[in-house]
């Protein structure tokens, strides 16, 4: 048998001492890790959101794998929700996706992002996310029922934020009827009963709006009636003043005005006279009953 080469066992000796070094490196930046992320859980579950954002961005900084990475990331992602910094949620989701685009948590990140575009009021947005995260569950998973009636209840928010009340009332009822347990339930039995609400003072508002354009309409006739009567009265008034200048030479009653009268001795001026006074009664009448609040 050959001897080893007088520098082969301190070289074999360096590499196993090298490999151990690293493996002490890992395992005390996987413990290091493993600190931070929990610090960050406990300080979460304290609802101290800006400090267990800190944490888990730390945790997420010192991870020595792309688990490890990606479930810092998510935390990080669900901390700035928490204190409505949509802004650096929705970056951080960007780079988890192109990170790791079918990671384990791309599903919830649907979801997440669908309540990220509505608070921002990007509805149709919002619809997209929930409807993406609804089409991924299975609605018989026990374990997401919640989160799925949760998607429901968004999507009628958006749409009843949107005014489209009919297609908001299905996602409500869909909750109402579908998942009874669910946190979402008192709240979407709340919305129905408002759209009914809103249904029922829609109607009285178009109501009102046609018992209003009809009262118009009758004033607007009303006020025609009296000024066509007012011209008339004025007409014959000119026409009686005429009449008082030229006597004797106007000797015919225009053939408009007829007044039933047997008694022909009337003359022209006295049957002009006559119905002036008559259309100066039926003025006098149609004012006082507008003042009384009679109408036509």
């Amino acid at each position: 048998m050959k001897a080893k080469e007088p520098g082969f066992w301190p070289l074999i000796l360096g590499l196993l001492l090298f490999t151990a070094g690293i493996s002490t490196a890992q395992e005390g930046a996987q413990a290091l890790y493993l600190r931070k992320y929990q610090n960050g859980l406990q300080l979460y579950n304290s609802s101290r959101w800006h400090e267990a954002a800190a944490e888990f961005r730390s945790a997420q900084e010192t991870a020595a794998n792309i688990n490890d990475w990606s479930q810092a990331t998510y935390w990080v992602i669900l901390s700035q929700l928490a204190y409505s910094d949509y802004g650096s949620a929705v970056r951080d989701m960007d780079e988890l996706e192109r990170t790791i685009p079918n990671s384990g948590y791309t599903r919830d990140m649907a979801y997440h992002r669908g309540r990220v575009y509505y608070n921002l009021g990007y509805f149709d947005d919002a619809l997209l996310m929930f409807r993406r995260y609804i089409d991924s569950v299975s609605d018989k998973d026990i374990d997401y029922a919640d989160r799925i009636a949760a998607a429901f209840f968004w999507m009628g928010e958006c749409l009843f934020t949107m005014g489209q009340f009919d297609e908001a009332e299905k996602f409500y009822t869909w909750v109402v009827d579908r998942y009874p347990e669910s946190p979402k339930y008192e709240v979407s039995t709340y919305r129905l009963d408002l759209i009914k609400q809103k249904k029922i003072e829609a109607e009285l508002l178009a109501l009102l709006q046609w018992s209003h354009e009809e009262s118009l309409r009758s004033s607007e006739d009303y006020q025609r009636r009296i000024r066509t009567y007012e011209h008339t009265l004025n007409t014959y008034q000119k026409r009686i003043d005429d009449i008082q200048d030229r006597i004797p030479a106007y000797q015919e009653i225009p053939p408009e005005i007829v007044i039933p009268d047997d008694n022909a001795r009337y003359s022209s001026l006295e049957r002009l006279l006559e119905w002036a006074k008559r259309l100066n009664t039926e003025l006098d009448v149609m004012i006082g009953e507008r003042e009384s609040g009679g109408s036509f």
